[in-house]
């Protein structure tokens, strides 16, 4: 405990201050003290400091004495009061945790475990928090503001793909930013996909390549096929068909009313024959 000081504050020596006294007030008119005084037994007494609580007043020959506020103790403002404030305490087993530690010009200050909320504007206890569905994002500073509800729905331009008490909404990825282009757009509930600048023009010059190559094919095709053809057929158009004559004609003659072949020269012999 550091020893109690006298609050001068900006007022100087104690004949100053008997010559401001002064100049406060008047016998039989109303004492008119400064923001960072106060009036006592009609002379005006300086506050305390923040941090600081009164030990005593102020009389004609002494100032205000202050003493610095005990531990786990604050007074933010100026002050008159001879008790400083007790901090805070954040019970584990309302589920509250310490967000920022006490000091002697501020009080602690408590909120409520991740995945739980205020119960109430009060916050003295905590309560757990229901699931963000897909598309919703679970926003601390409303669970701070002592919401009943801390889920909101993802604005344009953020999403949430997954059911949490805790995950935020996300910003979509910046295809932009990796030199990439946007390949689906996102949703609410699902993330901007990208693609490579590059394979998207591929992917447009290939199927039209693809074309090109199969109709040149199909001319050189058609142009072998038919080429190869050419030839064969002048061939069997104008080569002369040559014809075998046979030296020995047969010629027929009748037999007893039947045709019968017989080679030239032996038409005579056979005619002898049948005479005989």
């Amino acid at each position: 405990m550091e020893p109690p000081s006298r609050s001068l504050g900006w007022l100087g020596s104690g004949a100053e201050w008997g010559l401001l006294c002064a100049t406060c007030w008047e016998p039989g008119d109303a004492v008119r003290c400064f923001d960072k005084q106060y009036e006592y037994r009609g002379r005006c007494c300086n506050r305390c400091h923040p941090g600081e609580k009164l030990v005593s007043e102020c009389s004609d020959t002494e100032d205000s004495i202050c003493t610095p506020c005990e531990s786990g103790h604050y007074q933010q403002s100026w002050t008159k009061e001879k008790h400083c404030a007790p901090h805070d305490i954040c019970e584990d087993n309302t589920g509250l945790v310490v967000k920022t530690h006490g000091n002697a010009t501020h009080n602690t200050v408590c909120q409520c475990r991740a995945g739980t909320h205020c119960s109430d504007t009060s916050c003295q206890t905590c309560v757990e928090n229901q699931p963000c569905q897909r598309g919703f994002g679970f926003v601390a500073a409303k669970a701070m503001a002592r919401m009943t509800s801390p889920c909101e729905p993802c604005a344009e331009g953020t999403f949430s793909n997954v059911s949490s008490k805790t995950e935020p909404c996300h910003p979509w990825t910046s295809c932009e930013e990796k030199g990439l282009m946007v390949k689906v757009k996102g949703t609410n509930a699902s993330d901007v996909i990208c693609e490579s600048g590059r394979r998207s023009l591929l992917s447009v010059l290939i199927p039209i390549a693809a074309v090109a190559v199969t109709f040149l094919v199909g001319i050189v095709v058609y142009y072998l096929v038919h080429r190869g053809k050419g030839p064969e057929e002048n061939l069997e158009t104008h080569q002369p068909t040559e014809e075998w004559e046979d030296p020995f004609p047969v010629q027929e003659t009748l037999l007893r009313g039947q045709p019968v072949a017989q080679e030239d020269g032996k038409e005579s012999r056979m005619a002898e024959q049948e005479r005989l």
